[in-house]
């Protein structure tokens, strides 16, 4: 028997769930059996710190609701002061009709969403050309508060003019008529306003459901401890709430204290205070002293129920568990729990876990499918993103030739397009001929020629051989487009050469691909960056040619393609691809 007991003790992982949760239940009842023995000395205090966690949570959960329906309201105004907006757009028209319908838009907007802010009083915007105010105002509102609000904002639009100043203020306090409201600025790049307020008295109105004894109160406060609401409540009972709101503090007159709990805002300068009257606290203290008496008798008898319940209805079903795990593990999928009686969690458990094993190898396949397919759409996607950017240097040229009679340029530009835009629209194949795609670049380059007369001139050399091998569209245009933008100037011809030859090597064949310029070539810092892979941003704007190249011959050869790029001496862009002559897959 000894030996026995003794292989069941070392066969107890001291990481396992079944020693965790006794060690843990002991180590949470045994303390609190000595706690309780030893609180009924200190039950006042104990009582009041429960009480002052629970309403600090309470008034924590409250202020975060109120938080985030500020933010939430933040993030609307801010949406309202972003480019390609109604009140962006209000500041640029001129017509009265289209002014008319935008601020009506506009009021539209504001109305729609007051209704999704329940505890917002007024939403409104003011445009600075033509001192437009457009304000959508809720229905507990008064006319009254309405005058007031608008007179201040007038006011207030007048004097703060900093819009990121007004950003970092967030909402603040403001006290109009001796009521006091909470208030929200943003400024525009453009110079105009937008901006919300709350009354503090709509406030409350969700606050007058907490229970807080019949004495006790819930307000708002300044930063300062100056009240919101219910000042004379505050000055009758002589109760301060200037001092810290991170630990509660009693406070009040010599007959009647108030323990005082709450929550800083997060969003503006002001707090939610919680006053719970002391004497509410301690009116059941008698019967708790008699219940923390009878506590730990009641532990000690329940300790060993407990662990037998535990064992028998999580502990086994968690054992078989982790059998089936270990067994899945080691590679076994044909592994089933078998049905056995227990609790109706491990009965869905272990149907569930049944039901995934039987469906892991179909769900490995469609895994490995749909991995293809969004490699296919991501490719799709990448090659429209190639479109022609000289499109209205083209109609330029065609307008200056017509202007100079020059009828036969006319003819041979209308046909160069026709081609061009014809290879366009079939460029959303995975891998063209190189003969088809050395055509359309010659096409492509004689409309350039006609752009800039004697100023770009252009080799092409490729091996006869070659011409019928597969090349993915628009990959030797992405470059050559990146010199005309980047090379190509009226100061100096510039020479374009194009490359292509045969790499044999011992695992495969590759066509050789190299595009060079006599241009400036490659700043040092755009190199780099492309070298690395990364999508390119400068004054002239963004590479995204470059970076589409680089994803369209990864997705297509799956690293099996290389590109490096480099600067020639004494100048000049040189890129040079290496591609396989036998691609992964062709469409």
């Amino acid at each position: 028997m000894d030996s026995y007991v003794k292989r069941r003790l070392t066969r107890i992982s001291l990481n396992s769930i079944r020693f965790k949760l006794v060690v843990g239940l002991l180590l949470i009842t045994v303390p609190l059996i000595i706690l309780l023995i030893y609180t009924n000395f200190y039950a006042i205090d104990v009582v009041r710190n429960q009480v002052a966690v629970s309403n600090k949570n309470l008034m924590s959960m409250y202020m975060g609701q109120i938080d985030k329906n500020l933010e939430d309201v933040d993030k609307y105004l801010i949406s309202l002061i972003t480019p390609d907006t109604d009140l962006q757009t209000l500041e640029y028209l001129v017509s009265e009709s289209e002014r008319y319908y935008t601020k009506n838009r506009l009021f539209i907007n504001l109305s729609k969403n007051l209704s999704s802010y329940k505890s917002v009083d007024g939403l409104f915007a003011y445009s600075v050309p033509n001192e437009d105010i457009i304000e959508a105002n809720s229905t507990r509102t008064t006319f009254d508060e309405r005058e007031e609000m608008r007179s201040y904002f007038k006011q207030a639009v007048k004097t703060k003019s900093a819009s990121l100043a007004l950003f970092s203020k967030g909402w603040y306090v403001v006290q109009l008529d001796e009521r006091n409201y909470l208030f929200r600025l943003l400024k525009s790049d453009g110079g105009s306003f937008v901006g919300a307020w709350i009354d503090f008295d709509n406030l409350m109105i969700p606050l007058n459901f907490i229970s807080l004894g019949e004495k006790g109160k819930a307000l708002f406060a300044t930063d300062r401890g100056e009240p919101l609401v219910g000042a004379e409540f505050i000055q009758d009972n002589q109760i301060d709430l200037s001092q810290d709101l991170h630990n509660y503090y009693l406070t009040g007159n010599p007959n009647h204290h108030y323990l005082v709990v709450g929550e800083q805002s997060g969003r503006g300068n002001f707090s939610l205070i919680a006053l719970v009257p002391d004497e509410k606290i301690l009116e059941n203290l008698p019967n708790l002293r008699r219940i923390a008496t009878f506590i730990p008798l009641g532990s000690l008898i329940l300790i060993p129920v407990y662990l037998f319940l535990l064992r028998k209805f999580l502990l086994i079903p968690i054992n078989r568990l982790l059998l089936a795990m270990k067994s899945i593990r080691h590679g076994n999928l044909d592994f089933r729990i078998q049905q056995f009686p227990t609790s109706e969690e491990f009965l869905i458990v272990n149907d569930t876990f049944n039901s995934m094993m039987a469906q892991i190898q179909e769900l490995r396949i469609h895994v490995y499918e749909e991995k293809l397919n969004k490699q296919r759409a991501e490719l799709q996607h990448l090659q429209l993103q190639i479109n022609p950017h000289f499109y209205i240097n083209s109609l330029n040229i065609m307008y200056t030739l017509a202007r100079s009679s020059n009828f036969a340029l006319i003819e041979e530009m209308a046909l160069c397009l026709i081609q061009y835009f014809r290879y366009m629209f079939r460029s959303n194949l995975s891998f063209v001929p190189l003969q088809d795609e050395l055509q359309h670049i010659r096409n492509y380059l004689r409309i350039q020629e006609l752009r800039f007369p004697k100023h770009l001139k252009c080799e092409i050399e490729a091996p006869e051989y070659l011409l019928r091998a597969p090349i993915p569209p628009l990959i030797i245009q992405s470059f050559v487009e990146n010199t005309i933008k980047h090379a190509v100037s009226l100061d100096e011809p510039i020479l374009l050469s194009i490359y292509i030859q045969l790499d044999v090597r011992e695992t495969e064949s590759f066509m050789k691909i190299i595009i060079e310029d006599t241009g400036p070539g490659f700043k040092k810092d755009v190199l780099t960056e492309i070298q690395n892979g990364n999508r390119i941003m400068d004054e002239e704007g963004e590479h995204i040619g470059i970076w589409n190249v680089q994803q369209r011959l990864r997705l297509l050869y799956e690293n099996r393609a290389h590109i490096t790029f480099s600067n020639a001496s004494p100048s000049g862009a040189v890129v040079q691809m290496m591609l396989p002559l036998k691609p992964n897959f062709e469409q």
